[in-house]
């Protein structure tokens, strides 16, 4: 008796690459770390900027105290005329620094949001996954420093009703974003240090309070460095706010301004208080 015809082999109508083959013997390589730093810094920060959509109080609230500050003491001063200002009116002078303080009031309490998420447990949940503690302090950084950047966007819109004379150039209005987050990225770290350190919102409070008008009136926002005492001087020239006001000023306004080294500083102070605030990160969450 013949034996039945043998049944043929049933075939893909997809090819088959050796490649594909490959992948199914072998899982693929991971990513390095340095690819997957920035794609887990940018999610942190979408993470952080996504809290906006729930709750933009913050956002119109704090448009009140740079208002008040243009409204009410740039125009008096710049009747007063008693502060030397390189011939321009005071209220013009004044808006850079008030565009910078307003980003540091909001940066300098950033610390209080990264307690509230140690209390509710949210921190120790971050610092389980796979993502450095550098790319969550860098992912928060940079979400205030996009914060800040919308209320300079307020203030800009403020001072060019009340005829301040801005530029619009776009190379320079990147070059007044990049000064805003930058600034407000070396605040931010200084808030959650200070938190790694203090471990207390309450705490916490206290100090960013006392320290807040200091680095304020320590800086050129409101004067030019020209006028302080000799200490106060030395105090202006290692606060990085004071570099962050004259590269504003530079851009906004056209005045003389050492852009390079506005710049530079700003760019080292944010990596220094990255790595100070991840350094704290885990005594945080103990």
């Amino acid at each position: 008796m013949s034996e039945a015809p043998a049944v043929p082999r049933t075939a893909s109508a997809d090819r088959v690459s050796q490649k594909d083959i490959g992948l199914l013997l072998r899982p693929p390589r991971p990513r390095a770390g340095w690819r997957l730093l920035p794609a887990r810094v940018g999610a942190m920060c979408a993470v952080e900027l996504q809290k906006l959509r729930h709750d933009r109080t913050e956002l119109y609230t704090r448009a009140v105290q740079p208002a008040l500050w243009l409204l009410i003491f740039g125009q008096t001063f710049t009747r007063i005329k008693a502060i030397p200002t390189e011939g321009i009116p005071y209220i013009d002078y004044l808006a850079p620094g008030i565009i910078a303080q307003s980003a540091m009031f909001i940066a300098i309490f950033y610390g209080i949001q990264i307690i509230w998420e140690r209390d509710a447990g949210i921190l120790n949940k971050l610092l389980v996954t796979p993502t450095p503690r550098s790319a969550l302090i860098t992912g928060k950084a940079f979400a205030a420093g996009v914060k800040s950047l919308i209320q300079a966007i307020v203030v800009v819109v403020i001072a060019a009703i009340l005829g301040v004379a801005l530029t619009w150039n776009p190379l320079k209005l990147l070059g007044v974003a990049a000064a805003v987050i930058l600034g407000s990225a070396f605040f931010s770290c200084l808030s959650m240090t200070i938190a790694g350190i203090v471990l207390s919102r309450d705490r916490l409070m206290g100090f960013g309070q006392a320290i807040t008008m200091p680095l304020f009136f320590g800086s050129n926002a409101l004067y030019p460095v020209s006028v302080m005492p000799g200490w106060l001087q030395a105090v202006s020239k290692v606060n990085p706010l004071s570099y962050q006001v004259d590269a504003l000023r530079g851009l906004l306004l056209g005045t003389h301004a050492h852009l390079a080294a506005d710049f530079g500083v700003l760019l080292v102070a944010a990596a220094l208080g990255i790595a100070a605030a991840s350094s704290l990160l885990g005594r945080l969450a103990r």
